[in-house]
């Protein structure tokens, strides 16, 4: 597996909604562990797919010492919410209180194609919400209100990493182009 360079704010991978997976093979696994490597080395609490430059609806976490992945993410927010501090390893050291659901039912898939179902509150329940939005081209920023919002946004072109050259896409050799089709 390898740490793959974190794509920043600006970069339009992080703007795309990501593709669903249909074939789980090797390439997805290696997805899996350049991303769960990724975000530990990082370290963050999740890291999605697009934040590498893939553009597949895959993430990772790492909550309260439980590292995990989903494909291909459904959820099922609670009525209940929860206002916290979040923050994202594209947007770095940037933190913001945003609001999400207190607790969700996630459904998809392990990296071999295998139903998942997760059952998480707070903690997890916002870093799989966080996670998923990156896989709908959504960043936590866009969920604040006008005021925080404005006040993120001149963080962050006031911060040191904004406008840097980001890497290059690599294309995948397989015919699909990486995206399972």
């Amino acid at each position: 597996m390898a740490i793959r360079p974190i794509r920043l704010f600006g970069d339009p991978v992080l703007r795309r909604r990501a593709i669903e997976v249909v074939d789980f093979d090797a390439e997805i696994r290696q997805v899996v562990g350049d991303l769960t490597d990724t975000m530990l080395h990082a370290p963050g609490a999740g890291l999605a797919a697009p934040q590498i430059g893939v553009g597949l609806r895959i993430f990772t976490w790492n909550v309260d010492d439980e590292v995990g992945h989903l494909i291909n993410p459904q959820l099922h927010l609670s009525a209940e919410t929860q206002d916290g501090p979040e923050g994202c390893l594209s947007l770095p050291e940037l933190t913001y209180d945003c609001l999400r659901a207190m607790s969700l039912v996630a459904t998809g898939f392990d990296m071999y194609g295998e139903p998942v179902r997760i059952e998480a509150s707070e903690l997890l329940a916002r870093a799989i919400q966080h996670e998923t939005d990156h896989l709908d081209g959504v960043l936590f920023i866009d969920r604040l209100d006008d005021e925080a919002r404005k006040a993120a946004m001149k963080e962050i072109r006031e911060s040191e990493w904004f406008g840097l050259e980001q890497p290059t896409v690599r294309i995948s050799p397989h015919a699909t182009g990486g995206f399972g089709r």
